[in-house]
This record gives C-alpha cells, sequence and structure tokens, in this order.
C-alpha cells in the first residue's frame, strides 16, 4: 500500500471512529452548539497538513489538542470581529469601507494576530502602538511607563518574534 493510501486510510479512520466524540469535545469547549460542527471540520482540515499521520498513538488526545488550536483561533478571530464591527459603528456613514475593503482588512488583522501570538503583551503593545498608531518611542514609553530603552527592546523582541512567525528567522 502507499503512504498516500495508509495516510488517507488513517484520515478516514480517525474521522468516522472520532468525529462524533469531537463535535461533543467541541460544543462543550467553545460554549455554542452551533459552531461545534464547522470547528470539527476545520481540526480535520488542519489535520490534512501533519505529516506522519501514521505516528499517532493516542487520537483522542491529539485531536484535542489540534481541536483546543483551532478554538483558540476561533474565539481570536471572534473578538477580532467584534472590535472591527465597533470601530466600523463609530465611524461615520460616509468613510465606512466597503464590504470588500472590510474583508481585506479582517483577514489583515486576523494574521497580525496569528504572528503576534505568544509575544509578551508590552512588546505586543508597543509594536502595535507603533506600527498601527504611529507613535514614536518616546510617546511608546510615555503611555507604558518605561524607558525608551525598554520599548527599543520590546521592539526587538517584537519584530524577532515576526520574523520567526513568518518563516523567515530560525527558530
Amino acid at each position: 500500500m502507499s503512504r498516500d493510501a495508509m495516510r488517507q486510510d488513517v484520515i478516514h479512520d480517525l474521522y468516522r471512529d472520532h468525529h462524533s466524540w469531537l463535535v461533543r469535545l467541541l460544543r462543550r469547549k467553545a460554549g455554542c452548539a452551533g459552531h461545534a460542527d464547522d470547528l470539527a471540520q476545520d481540526t480535520f482540515v488542519r489535520i490534512l497538513g501533519k505529516p506522519d499521520l501514521e505516528r499517532i498513538r493516542q487520537a483522542r488526545a491529539y485531536l484535542a489538542t489540534i481541536a483546543h488550536g483551532v478554538v483558540v483561533d476561533h474565539i481570536r478571530r471572534s473578538e477580532l470581529e467584534r472590535a472591527w464591527a465597533e470601530t466600523l459603528a463609530a465611524l461615520p456613514r460616509d468613510t465606512v469601507p466597503s464590504v470588500e475593503d472590510q474583508a481585506i482588512v479582517l483577514e489583515t488583522l486576523a494574521q497580525i494576530a496569528v504572528l503576534l501570538d505568544g509575544l509578551h503583551v508590552r512588546a505586543r503593545r508597543a509594536f502595535l502602538l507603533h506600527r498601527l498608531e504611529g507613535l514614536s518611542y518616546a510617546q511608546i514609553a510615555s503611555e507604558l511607563r518605561v524607558s525608551v530603552s525598554s520599548v527599543e527592546k520590546y521592539m526587538m523582541a517584537a519584530l524577532r518574534h515576526c520574523c520567526r512567525a513568518a518563516g523567515l528567522l530560525g527558530r
């Protein structure tokens, strides 16, 4: 049997044997029964990109780990969408971007959130204040109540983190 055929069998078996269990787990984790099926589907889609599926020994533990990441991404995306909706609601009607531009902005914000995931809170805040709000290092230092030197260190850490997350630097 070819490696691809074995891989397809593993994925099929995972889905057949654990899909219902995973949906129940996600109903509890996500707190919304309506999203559980979609989150389960996203979990299996994410698994399609994983190497060495044949080596999985604890299928449910593996699925739960992948599903946890999917739920975190879902929550992050929901928070971004809510913040974006609040921002749009505060804009004058004649300045609201088109639906297409709104979708692009939302997707870009989601990508930024993924890049900044795991970054220390102060470094993330300094990065966002500088890059999105255009504040100088001195203004950021004042806002965060730290030295300019600390802001420089935060910015270096943020840039290094983003480059690693984007695959531009080694781990």
